[in-house]
């Protein structure tokens, strides 16, 4: 895991990569195109690029009509604007008519840093959750963000792709898979399964070295897609390890760890102890100690997965 690359960074190249490929490929944003990291499409594909200006919800209505033409469009704002301000269009314009909307949601999570809490989104995984027929992926790397993209754009329906500020490892090679609904085993355990989702992935796979100094077996899954969630294989790991933390950057309420209890609390009842922000807002600071303070970090999951254990 050398190199860094933000998940928005990787974002705005996508678009512009797949935008020579898909000549229906459109991009709207509400006026944050530099920090979005759509200005790449823009200015490789300047007349198929639409600034909305400060006005989420009218791009939003903007996006509808254009997918209704044919149009494949990527609305993009920072994911407290997209899902929060927009949540009423998002629902009953692109959800309810089941719109070939694509939502581009950057600076998720407390990792927006500095810009402190009412720019911190952690609710948005939440409220997309609510809308049936949503897809949600949230990348863990920049080439899953790449591959994230093409991805939506092949497929017929709203997608929720939420991106981060801050600067992550790729872990990822060339040549891997990204499939809808599908998620990742990217290390094997038996005492405890670590399921995680966007930049807590890196911190998961810190924590399996921390809780192997210690003699405990942990899995990594890598999931991408929260909604549709891979049931499968959460499944799966519950039954092989009888232990589960989910981890991400996210309220505990109804995000990815609301989506993994729901499922085994139905399907297989195994202990799950959530690793996320616990029912507080964010504050102001450096991106790299918000993660500490609000508990996101590789030491404090693997204390969660010791608790997880003790309950099996």
């Amino acid at each position: 895991m050398a190199d860094k690359i933000a998940t928005r960074e990787a974002y705005g190249k996508a678009l512009a990569e797949f935008g020579a490929e898909y000549e229906n490929l459109v991009v709207l944003d509400a006026d944050l195109a530099a920090a979005t990291k759509t200005g790449t499409f823009k200015k490789a594909f300047p007349d198929r690029f639409f600034d909305c200006g400060i006005a989420e919800n009218n791009m939003i209505g903007v996006a509808v009509g254009l997918s209704l033409t044919g149009k494949i469009p990527f609305a993009s704002s920072f994911a407290m604007f997209a899902a929060g301000r927009s949540f009423e269009q998002v629902r009953n314009s692109i959800g309810y008519p089941h719109c070939n909307v694509k939502i581009g949601a950057t600076h998720a999570g407390i990792t927006v840093g500095e810009d402190g809490a009412t720019h911190q989104c952690c609710e948005d995984i939440a409220l997309m959750r609510t809308i049936p027929g949503m897809t949600i992926i949230n990348p863990a790397d920049a080439v899953e963000a790449r591959l994230a993209v093409k991805a939506a754009i092949e497929y017929n329906g709203p997608v929720y792709l939420r991106f981060g500020r801050m600067a992550v490892p790729v872990f990822n090679g060339d040549d891997y898979k990204f499939e809808i609904g599908k998620g990742v085993k990217l290390a094997d355990g038996c005492d405890v399964s670590l399921i995680a989702t966007g930049i807590e992935v890196e911190q998961a796979l810190l924590a399996r070295e921390l809780l192997a100094n210690e003699g405990i077996s942990a899995s990594v899954v890598n999931i991408h897609t929260i909604k549709p969630l891979d049931e499968e294989l959460v499944i799966s790991e519950a039954e092989k390890c009888g232990a589960i933390v989910t981890c991400e950057e996210h309220t505990v309420i109804g995000g990815l760890g609301a989506a993994v209890a729901e499922c085994l609390s139905e399907k297989r009842p195994t202990p799950v102890k959530r690793v996320g922000v616990n029912d507080t807002f964010g504050r102001s600071g450096p991106a790299k100690e918000l993660i500490s303070y609000f508990g996101l970090d590789a030491a404090s999951i693997a204390a969660k997965a010791k608790e997880a254990i003790a309950l099996k």
